[in-house]
């Protein structure tokens, strides 16, 4: 027997389909099958550039298994530095701009022009990819980690104040209410009847984004936003592949950490 007290169905039942006539399920496979034919044959692939690719790929994979931490230590841990800066400063200056964003973006808290307001900077947000707007800010503001910086802070915020948002909007509305019944402000209301619900799932939500963030850190830094990705990238123009494999294996050993972490502070406050 369920949990619900239904019995176990003891026979195979077929899903629904679509197209219930089998001629139209031939065409449509037949179609796809086509298509997929069709485009992977529109593909140019220069196997002069494959057999040097895999040629560079091979002394890749040696170094990789020989690193090289000393050599390149310095720029390594400059780099590393500056990740876990950018990581933790913007994380904290996302969360402080998601959470009014996300209240304004929940219905059942904020006006209708209010939440149309909040409900567009969740959606420009969410629009672009992290290393998008990671060019986009490296042209205004040059090489370095206050491009990095800004990038994860936006990316934080629209990231943040929509899980937010659909958590309060989904709150028991019984607690809500009997908190206004007493005369309560809005102020109060959300002191009293919000923020304890959604409280524990915001801490989650955002050791989660932390963790997000210290890998996309390592992402927009080869665009030239700083960060361990730049020193990545610039080992491997310099085709010092034992530097690369060092800097990939502390990059794997941090984010292996964080999201340990992470997860146990989250299954704590759970």
């Amino acid at each position: 027997m369920s949990s619900i007290g239904q019995p176990y169905p003891s026979s195979w039942k077929r899903p629904p389909q679509i197209f219930t006539h089998p001629l139209w399920r031939r065409l449509i496979f037949s179609g796809i099958a086509l298509y997929l034919f069709l485009a992977i044959g529109s593909i140019e692939v220069n196997w002069t550039r494959v057999w040097e690719g895999l040629e560079r790929g091979q002394r890749f994979v040696a170094g990789f298994l020989v690193p090289d931490f000393t050599t390149r230590w310095r720029d390594i841990s400059i780099g590393l530095v500056e990740s876990l800066t950018m990581t933790l400063t913007a994380t904290v200056v996302g969360i402080v701009i998601s959470v009014p964003i996300g209240i304004g973006a929940a219905t059942n808290m904020a006006p209708k022009w209010m939440y149309l307001i909040c409900r567009s900077i969740i959606a420009i947000s969410r629009s672009l990819q992290e290393i998008i707007i990671a060019i986009f800010f490296v042209a205004m503001f040059g090489f370095g980690p206050f491009a990095g910086f800004l990038t994860l802070s936006f990316a934080t915020i629209g990231f943040l104040s929509k899980l937010l948002a659909e958590d309060i909007e989904d709150i028991d509305k019984s607690q809500v209410e009997a908190i206004r019944a007493t005369g309560a402000s809005w102020l109060q209301v959300l002191t009293y009847g919000v923020a304890p619900q959604v409280m524990p799932r915001l801490v989650g939500l955002s050791l989660y984004r932390l963790d997000i963030n210290f890998r996309e850190s390592s992402v927009i830094g080869i665009v030239g936003a700083g960060g361990i990705g730049a020193t990545l990238n610039t080992a491997i123009d310099r085709y010092e592949y034992d530097s690369a494999g060092a800097i990939l294996l502390i990059i794997i050993g941090i984010v292996l950490m964080v999201e340990y972490t992470s997860g146990l502070i989250r299954r704590r406050l759970q």
